[in-house]
């Protein structure tokens, strides 16, 4: 009871103290309960929406995903003959049965030609209007679409667009464009997460999605009274028989599911460990503060052992400190993060992802996850403070209060310092030598987690002669004033490193990253300079393939002198060697693309392989399989027949456009698949005449804007600038996550300042006293901050260009081979670390300032 009293009244004396620290718990225990309530709220809403919108028994095509509809090559859905709603019904258990008919392979377009597609990544709907959605959305304005000129839009989409009951929409398929009025606008009755959803009516939409009537997409089975859906699946199963793929609501539900189980998974663990990293961070931070506690307490604690506390009860009262400090900062993490999960949730709607705050979901693991993990990790880094505590001897309490005991740094932490850089440095060599990416990324992240642990141990020893440099270059000029500061920034190594380690780690990231970004975009830039020898591409970004009527446009552009289409389809290959490989894709392009792509050949010409019957492999295919010029590879062709192709061209696998591309011609492919399951169109490449250029880019964008929407037209630089922005894009979103670590990191510099300014009362009161002045002694800690603050960059920053350099020699192994350093990114980066450490010094700078002389110099 007496060591809880005593941690209790050390706690309530220090809080002021203890605030930054219970910050950067808070912080990184909102991150953790914000990611896990957010990732849960989002399961949540699509469990409604999958649960609500799902029949009791679902039958589809077998050709059809577990979680829909999958569009087939040619632009269609995969459809099931209306006569199976008739044997549906003769099934036993069964209430009703309904066809329904609907597609994600399209576009919507409004009257002034803006696509209606989610932002978001979320699908575009078009489907019949049929009693199940009746069942799940409310009509709140027209009525339901009646005729092939009328159609009916959800109201997120109406709203999002301001669109209206009278409008016009045109709805661009495969199969053409269809123009349709707004007849009405219907609301779910649970959260759409952000699909764009349009309906038809059956005919139009059968019309319009399929090209023909008398064929659904799915049948909607609903059971009689006291059937179960597992029932009456069994009975569908026994009447159709079989060739459908026959779902419950509940299989249909975990199907979709799985759709979207690993988008949400990819983000939970993408943010967790960032939180992670902010945990890494702010170990340091709690060290520091129990570290310079302790060493404010120490004639206090040499005091409690001569009056007998025992080294268990010294080392308990600072570890009961650091449970109340981990208790504090973790409950009020808990409460943060369920607001950060909402404030994600109305980020998530102004991009376009509705999620309702009726949805919001609060698991109990979340909140218990949330504190042990704060209140372990704090305890964890109170720990050797604590242990330090506890060795402090009855001696201490007839020495100065305050004095660090911890001026050097010992030989052991140089040399397992040493040892840990040099062994993680060896590692990132490995990586940069493996002759497989997979091979190298297992040396990358050894080299990366043991030169961090390194430098993080060494940093006390690196201390001593880096600020000692930083001081030359930059404070020295400052006089007295600027080697005080340096003095101080030395006086205690250990906590100079672990304060700069803080940041190191969250600018070692950043600068890591930069470099990949950079290598990335110069690398590609370089492989599109080199390769791509057309003038423009034309594309859908979201995938979507490209009409025959697209097509006919791009190739009706006046100024044009080819125009070169690019199909994809699955194959299997029956190699010489007696060997088949399935799920194997092959690429069909016209002969002009050995002229518009300047593909890299081993053997043979690529222009060979578009002739008759002909083909390309690429050359770790080749060597897997015994392939020479001349082989023959049976092909099976996907929803067509086999033939025997002739290799005429082996290309090499590296690259990073096309790598393992194995080419054939569009006439081959016709050849040997029906015309009414040939795929359509991915990409079009196209070249102006001599001269016509600009007139050809500009006619060519026109045409897409005006009749097809949904398509890009880009010449060679935008196609760059496009790649340019993906990339930063994602960066910037790491780097926005990123700041959660040097947010806390600039926590560690203001609390190690404010410890320590309270550390040297007495001494600042002494100089002072002798003469200087207010704005001496603010400029006098801002400087430390700085010089600490450039340590830790120094360190991160070429942490960070070590593992970058070493990742983009991986890289190179996949065909990015350009390593480019964003040197200004990483200039101002560093730029950047003295304003932190400027920012840092505010509070601290201002309280040393204000300081009372006389007080200060009676302070013990």
């Amino acid at each position: 009871m007496t060591v809880l009293k005593t941690s209790m009244r050390n706690f309530l004396a220090h809080k002021g103290r203890m605030a930054l620290s219970a910050v950067a718990v808070l912080l990184s225990v909102a991150f953790v309960c914000g990611t896990l309530v957010f990732t849960d709220t989002m399961g949540t809403t699509f469990d409604k929406l999958f649960a609500a919108t799902a029949s009791d028994v679902t039958v589809s095509s077998k050709d059809a995903a577990e979680g829909g509809e999958t569009t087939a090559r040619n632009g269609k859905p995969p459809v099931i003959p209306a006569s199976v709603v008739d044997e549906v019904k003769r099934a036993d258990g069964v209430k009703a049965a309904e066809g329904a008919v609907f597609s994600t392979a399209v576009t919507v377009i409004d009257g002034d030609r803006d696509n209606l597609s989610p932002t978001n990544g979320g699908p575009t709907i078009v489907g019949s209007w049929n009693t199940n959605d009746a069942r799940t959305m409310d009509i709140t304005s027209g009525a339901a679409p009646k005729g092939a000129g009328q159609i009916m839009l959800d109201a997120d989409t109406a709203e999002k667009h301001d669109l209206g009951v009278g409008d016009e929409l045109s709805v661009i398929t495969a199969l053409g464009t269809h123009t349709a009025k707004i007849s009405g606008i219907a609301d779910f009755t649970v959260t759409n997460p952000g699909a764009a959803i349009f309906f038809l009516d059956t005919p139009t939409a059968q019309k319009v999605l399929a090209g023909e009537t008398g064929v659904y997409t799915d049948v909607n089975v609903t059971a009689a009274e006291g059937v179960s859906d597992e029932q009456l699946k069994q009975n569908v199963l026994a009447e159709l028989g079989g060739g459908y793929k026959v779902l419950t609501a509940k299989e249909a539900a975990e199907a979709g599911q799985k759709d979207v189980e690993g988008f949400m998974n990819v983000m939970k663990y993408a943010m967790l460990g960032f939180a992670g990293i902010a945990f890494l961070v702010g170990i340091f931070l709690i060290i520091n503060t129990f570290s310079m506690l302790v060493a404010q307490r120490t004639r206090e604690i040499g005091l409690m052992r001569a009056i007998g506390s025992s080294r268990r009860q010294v080392n308990r009262s600072v570890l009961i400190e650091a449970l109340l400090l981990g208790v504090v900062g973790s409950v009020l993490g808990v409460g943060a993060g369920v607001g950060l999960a909402v404030g994600l949730m109305k980020l998530m709607g102004a991009v376009g992802m509705e999620l309702s705050t009726s949805d919001l979901t609060v698991a109990w693991t979340t909140p218990v996850a949330g504190l042990l993990l704060g209140v372990v990790v704090t305890v964890l880094a109170a720990y050797l403070p604590a242990r330090r505590a506890g060795k402090i001897s009855p001696m201490a309490a007839l020495r100065d209060a305050g004095t660090p005991a911890d001026g050097r740094t010992g030989w052991v932490r140089a040399v397992s310092g040493l040892a840990l850089t040099g062994g993680g440095a060896a590692a990132l060599y490995l990586a940069g030598a493996a002759e497989k990416a997979t091979d190298g990324s297992m040396w990358l992240g050894l080299g990366i987690v043991l030169t961090l642990i390194g430098f993080v141990v060494i940093g006390p020893v690196l201390a001593s002669g880096v600020v000692r440099v930083l001081g030359a270059a930059l404070l020295r000029a400052f006089g007295p004033v600027g080697r005080m500061a340096e003095r101080n920034a030395l006086r205690n190594p250990r906590r100079t490193g672990a304060t700069g380690a803080a940041l190191m780690i969250g600018l070692a990231l950043v600068a890591c990253l930069s470099v990949v970004g950079s290598s990335m975009v110069a690398s590609a830039t370089e492989e599109l300079d080199k390769v791509v020898g057309t003038d423009f591409i034309v594309q859908d970004d979201n995938g979507q393939q490209l009409t025959p009527e697209a097509v006919a446009a791009v190739k009706a552009t006046e100024g044009l002198d080819r125009v070169t289409e690019y199909k994809w389809t699955e194959a299997g290959f029956t190699t010489p060697d007696g060997k088949t490989s399935d799920d194997t894709a092959i690429t069909a392009a016209d002969p002009s693309y050995a002229t518009d792509m300047r593909i890299e050949t081993v053997e043979g010409r690529l222009a060979d392989a578009f002739r008759p019957d002909s083909m390309s492999v690429h050359e770790d295919f080749a060597k897997d399989h015994d392939v020479t010029l001349g082989s023959t590879v049976d092909v099976a062709f996907e929803d067509g027949r086999t033939g025997a192709l002739t290799v005429r061209a082996i290309t090499s696998s590296e690259g990073a456009i096309d790598a393992g591309a194995m080419y054939t011609s569009i006439d081959t492919l016709a050849r040997y698949v029906p015309a009414d399951k040939m795929p359509l169109t991915l990409m079009v490449l196209a070249s102006a005449e001599d001269g016509q250029k600009d007139a050809a880019y500009t006619a060519l964008q026109q045409t897409m804007k005006d009749r097809f929407p949904q398509f890009e037209v880009r010449d060679q630089t935008d196609y760059k600038e496009a790649l340019k922005d993906q990339i930063g894009q994602l960066l910037n979103m790491i780097y926005g996550l990123l700041a959660l670590a040097i947010i806390v990191a600039i926590l560690g510099v203001v609390n190690t300042l404010a410890l320590s300014v309270v550390e040297r009362t007495r001494e600042i009161g002494l100089m002072r006293a002798i003469g200087l002045s207010r704005r001496q002694l603010r400029r006098m800690i801002r400087m430390e901050s700085v010089v600490i603050a450039l340590f830790g960059a120094l360190l991160g920053l070429g942490l960070g260009l070590g593992w970058g350099a070493t990742a983009q020699q991986l890289l190179a192994l996949e065909g990015l081979k350009v390593l480019d350093i964003p040197w200004p990114t990483i200039a101002g980066v560093f730029a950047g670390s003295a304003f932190v450490g400027l920012f840092a010094a505010l509070v601290p700078a201002f309280r040393a300032g204000r300081m009372n002389v006389l007080n200060a110099i009676a302070t013990e």
